[in-house]
């Protein structure tokens, strides 16, 4: 994982990107009413290309709708289980499809991108017991836990997390990783980055995260460990592949679970993108380091799953 890109090219890519999403990340700080805010998320995320071959169909995981996505060189059981951003009130596989669509592409995995329920209408645990019932679902169809690598950006990695240690407490196998981009896995709002990082990260900021976790919790103390998986025993999970942007008030979630699964004995890689800013993969057409980001995740997955 040794790719560096010149710092003048990622800082003019980013600037560029953030004159095109400065709209949405406006919203996301006053946001109107959530119906219109996930009708703008989604609509943002289609403006972006989906990858040539790849294939998308809707389909059902034991009740939670998702979209399964094909490539042209799929030939084994890797399957990625996706989870998607948008602190568990906002996104949707409409938003992420473009990213979901990339990984398929370049790491050669069948993908199935989760829609599970959002809050304010279905608050914790909801998002948690639809992961697992969708990852219960491909075990069902046949495909073994080595083969799957769960996945998520943002809310959607902390939920990825959260996922994970569920399926330890209900005896289910663990998958054959967890790759998380940008992970949003202590509601609490703690670490020296929410400060340190409060003027460069153009797209999450301390205010909308409250919001968006007294959402989600609807009454639930943010150190619940699945909500806040961060603080969870995480002893006993499968290997972590963590990928941050340096420019994020969400880094010091990153560095902290690193840490404390590291502490576990859990296999852990953490990689911090100078420059880059929340989820900089959703940007990959755009932005140079999210490419080969994507092309550095897409090994890792290969790796574990064959």
């Amino acid at each position: 994982m040794g790719h560096e890109v010149p710092a003048s090219i990622s800082q003019a890519e980013i600037a560029a990107v953030k004159t095109q999403v400065q709209a949405m990340t406006d919203q996301l700080r006053e946001p109107p009413s959530i119906m219109q805010l996930r009708e703008s998320y989604d609509a943002m995320g289609q403006v972006y290309p989906i990858a040539e071959g790849v294939t998308v169909t809707t389909v059902s995981l034991n009740g939670v709708a998702a979209e399964k996505l094909t490539g042209t060189i799929n030939g084994d059981d890797a399957t990625l289980l996706y989870l998607h951003g948008g602190g568990y009130g906002i996104g949707s596989p409409s938003s992420h499809r473009h990213l979901v669509a990339q990984f398929v592409a370049v790491a050669g995995v069948t993908a199935y991108s989760a829609d599970y329920r959002l809050a304010p209408e279905h608050p914790f645990p909801a998002a948690v017991d639809d992961a697992v019932a969708a990852y219960r679902a491909l075990l069902d169809q046949g495909i073994p836990a080595a083969s799957i690598i769960i996945a998520g950006d943002s809310a959607g990695g902390g939920l990825t997390v959260a996922t994970a240690v569920k399926l330890k407490a209900e005896a289910l196998p663990q998958p054959a990783g967890l790759f998380i981009i940008s992970p949003w896995v202590n509601l609490q709002q703690e670490g020296a980055s929410y400060a340190a990082k409060a003027n460069s990260d153009f797209i999450v900021d301390m205010a909308s995260l409250e919001r968006w976790a007294s959402l989600y919790l609807n009454g639930t103390l943010a150190s619940e460990p699945l909500a806040s998986p961060v603080l969870a025993d995480l002893s006993g999970l499968a290997p972590l592949l963590i990928h941050v942007g340096s420019e994020e008030v969400l880094l010091a979630d990153s560095l902290r679970l690193a840490e404390a699964a590291g502490m576990a004995l859990v296999d852990v890689t953490l990689k911090i993108v100078p420059y880059m800013p929340h989820v900089f993969h959703y940007m990959w057409p755009q932005v140079t380091a999210a490419r080969i980001a994507i092309g550095e995740a897409a090994t890792w997955i290969r790796a574990r799953t064959t």
